[in-house]
């Protein structure tokens, strides 16, 4: 009688079968990693991140703003700070923080008023500001001011970025 021959799971040995399951699981987990990072960079799309650079003024804030140009030709704009002190507290005491963005079209625009808070449990203060421009920005800055409605920037820079271009 002729015998069948069975090749399966049962016929190799216990390092064999192991060897073959973690093959499986690096291929999966290559997979797996190609499709996150495929995912996160559609939904990122194009933007940019741009860091402040350090402060003199109020030496432990840091921060980043993230530009995207959109399909409109406007440009989204995030930007988020941590560990920024109160305006008041600033030498001279300031009311609020202004950010300013500078263009190649139009020079330097107010973006609005930049308010801190805490989050949570934490007793950091944050801070965040969200907009669109139709300007292309070359840099970023914020200033302390006595008005928020200022239409030029004042002497106090607390944060700025470097000169950068847009792609």
């Amino acid at each position: 009688m002729c015998k069948a021959l069975h090749v399966g799971n049962g016929d190799l040995t216990r390092s064999q079968r192991i060897k073959n399951n973690m093959k499986t699981r690096t291929n999966l987990t290559l997979v797996y990693n190609f499709f996150f990072i495929t995912t996160v960079f559609l939904f990122t799309g194009c933007s940019q991140e741009f860091a402040f650079q350090s402060s003199s003024v109020v030496p432990s804030a840091e921060g980043s703003v993230s530009v995207k140009k959109g399909d409109n030709n406007n440009y989204n704009i995030d930007l988020n700070v941590k560990r920024l002190a109160e305006p008041d507290r600033l030498s001279p005491p300031m009311a609020v923080y202004v950010v300013w963005m500078e263009t190649t079209q139009s020079g330097v625009q107010n973006l609005g008023q930049l308010e801190t808070s805490t989050k949570g449990f934490s007793k950091m203060l944050s801070s965040s500001l969200k907009t669109v421009t139709p300007y292309q920005p070359t840099s970023f800055f914020i200033t302390a001011e006595d008005d928020a409605l200022s239409n030029y920037p004042g002497q106090t820079v607390v944060l700025k970025t470097s000169s950068f271009n847009i792609k």
